[in-house]
């Protein structure tokens, strides 16, 4: 535990080091989001935070292959992770400049997807009617669904200064306790590429949110967006090829089915959001992707509530579902109870103190 705490240090104190850095890059190459009918900022800010992001990864990366637990998590499988996260960071960083249209978008995030299938990171089973193992072309589809589902559900909420990165982090600190917990329980190897690849990804949230905290001094982009997508489905996807579908069983079902399904718990929240657009916009007859100003971060912001209170509020939205699943896998289940009627209560109690605040003034 301590190498990887360690890990996600570094990389904190490496993406605030490096993004001002980055920011000026930004500006210098014209990265910049100007003022839109749709945005919340007031000022035209850099992009290309995910820039920050990749730079920071790949330091830590080089910086704690030494330490003796992290050092085994070097396999084939991170190999792909990283060439994957390194295609989607330039993917991104061309969209950031150039504003491409959204297929062009979804095809390089499918040949992303892609990169993880040749090396070897796809789902291999599914939870239907027990336990069954996938045809090698299902799995394939269903591991390139998993990763562009994650991805623009992530692209969703962020629209709002730290919103996206304080999510991510609270979801891969989640994801992170449970691939840990999950290989201490069942006898996995600790030093899995999850539980590496989660450690890091938290570690640069954390180190980015003070320059992306309102008012955010550089966006991450969609260079971020899509990078922390393709790195929590990509941590998702591979720790469920580490679970022996063959042993699940009724006694350890919970637990070792879990890996599959955690992601869409941790990010809840986003893939709410994510529905309720393509929904939204299928009613109205709209291209579903076509941007719009009715996220849930905007509907907070319209009922009179702060940005710094919104992000606040859905952070703790994202915590009132992902932290009891993760419990509810290794704790007794009052635990889980509890953890979520704290988080529900937290949050209800900051929403309407945000509305009585507002209204009064």
């Amino acid at each position: 535990m301590r190498d990887y705490l360690t890990t996600t240090l570094i990389a904190a104190a490496l993406c605030y080091l490096v993004t001002p850095f980055v920011k000026n890059m930004a500006v210098r190459f014209g990265a910049v989001a100007d003022i839109r009918s749709r945005d919340v900022h007031t000022l035209p800010t850099a992009r290309w935070g995910g820039l920050a992001m990749w730079i920071s990864m790949s330091i830590t990366l080089l910086i704690v292959r030494h330490l003796s637990l992290v050092g085994k998590s070097f396999d084939h499988e991170l190999q792909g992770i990283f060439l994957a996260a390194t295609f989607v960071i330039l993917l991104g960083m061309a969209d950031d400049r150039f504003q491409l249209d959204a297929l062009t978008k979804l095809a390089g995030q499918a040949l992303a997807a892609g990169i993880l299938l040749l090396y070897g990171i796809q789902i291999l089973w599914l939870p239907i009617n027990g336990v069954i193992t996938l045809p090698q072309s299902i799995g394939q589809l269903v591991t390139v669904l998993i990763v562009l589902v994650t991805i623009n559900a992530v692209n969703f909420i962020d629209g709002l200064d730290g919103l996206a990165a304080g999510i991510i982090a609270i979801s891969g600190a989640s994801f992170f306790a449970f691939a840990y917990l999950l290989a201490v329980v069942n006898g996995f190897s600790r030093a899995g590429s999850p539980s590496l690849v989660t450690a890091i990804l938290v570690g640069v949230c954390i180190g980015f949110l003070p320059h992306n905290s309102h008012p955010a001094k550089i966006f991450m982009g969609d260079s971020g967006s899509m990078f922390l997508g393709l790195l929590l489905s990509a941590a998702a996807i591979t720790l469920t090829g580490q679970v022996d579908a063959n042993a699940i069983s009724s006694e350890n079902g919970g637990p070792t089915l879990l890996p599959l399904l955690l992601p869409f718990a941790v990010l809840a929240i986003p893939l709410i959001d994510l529905i309720l657009a393509i929904s939204r916009r299928a009613r109205t007859g709209r291209s579903l992707f076509a941007p719009d100003k009715e996220h849930l971060h905007h509907r907070l912001l319209g009922a009179g509530i702060s940005q710094r209170r919104t992000a606040v509020i859905m952070y703790f939205w994202t915590a009132t579902i992902a932290i009891p699943v993760t419990l509810a896998a290794f704790a007794p289940i009052w635990m889980a109870i509890a953890a979520f009627v704290l988080f529900a209560i937290t949050s209800f109690f900051l929403s309407r103190s945000a509305r009585v605040s507002s209204s009064k003034s």
